[in-house]
């Protein structure tokens, strides 16, 4: 059970896991989401600005580079969190054997596809969010403030859209006033890095597959248990691998989304500072 309250409050309306719950915010988030790229368009008219590709070109719809577009960022998230990644192979009673055959069994997902949690974890929200918050928003904030800005600007909107979560919190007393407006801190701070990221993300591969998956992974693992990591039997090993992990993301964050893999970046061209090509460069 995922949430407990008097008799006289209603379970499904405050219960955010409750499968009615997620299948009504399914409709409201869709509808949201299919109207967000005609914004985009109007923007286009009303602002004269013609960035000479279709609209599903600029908002990251496109074949050219999907491959590595859909690998190298996912490939570079697993690299970041590879202290998790081993930590959780070491608590983990299956072995890699295991594991592959859970991995190709058409049991396990459609066990997953029936799971209305499951969806919304990995599949609606990362696609849903990534669409508005990057694919939709970056290429009207672009021309403002050029490409650097909107990386950082972006992940603004994003986190603030999280904090509708307070407002449940408050309402139904899940603890203190304080306690409350310290976790919504804590997750505006680090939904604003991980936009930051895939917006960094969108904007080198002009893909929105790679963001989208990179979020769908994220949402799998988690935030890093650092205090499991610190306690842990094999304590060294795991700390080693969340250092490496950590290097080795920022050493190769950029040579893994060269924009050369990916062709020519659509969303670049929005950009007329100098500041921005060496995002796309």
């Amino acid at each position: 059970m995922c949430c407990s309250y008097p008799f006289h409050i209603p379970f499904v309306s405050i219960c955010r896991d409750h499968p009615a719950v997620i299948k009504r915010r399914f409709t409201s988030v869709l509808i949201v989401s299919s109207l967000s790229p005609l914004f985009v368009w109007l923007w286009k008219e009303l602002t004269g600005i013609k960035p000479g590709i279709s609209l599903l070109v600029l908002l990251g719809f496109r074949l050219e580079g999907i491959v590595p577009a859909t690998l190298l960022p996912l490939l570079l998230t697993m690299v970041l969190f590879l202290g998790p990644l081993i930590q959780l192979s070491m608590d983990c009673p299956w072995d890699w054997v295991d594991g592959l055959k859970v991995m190709f069994d058409p049991r396990f997902w459609a066990l997953c596809l029936s799971d209305m949690r499951w969806l919304r974890n990995q599949v609606i929200a990362p696609l849903t969010e990534e669409l508005v918050f990057r694919a939709c928003m970056l290429p009207m904030l672009i021309p403002c403030t050029g490409l650097g800005p909107a990386i950082f600007t972006c992940p603004l909107f994003f986190g603030v859209a999280h904090f509708h979560h307070v407002i449940e919190q408050l309402r139904f007393r899940q603890g203190s006033v304080a306690s409350i407006f310290l976790s919504a801190a804590f997750q505006f701070s680090y939904t604003a890095v991980f936009g930051a990221y895939t917006a960094f993300i969108f904007i080198r591969t002009g893909h929105l597959i790679g963001p989208v998956l990179c979020h769908s992974f994220c949402n799998y693992i988690g935030f890093p248990a650092i205090c499991a990591a610190l306690e842990h039997p094999q304590r060294l090993t795991v700390v080693i691998s969340y250092v490496l992990g950590m290097v080795l993301f920022l050493l190769l964050l950029h040579p893994m989304t060269d924009p050369a893999f990916f062709g020519d970046i659509p969303i670049c061209s929005l950009s007329a500072t100098s500041s921005g090509f060496s995002v796309c460069s």
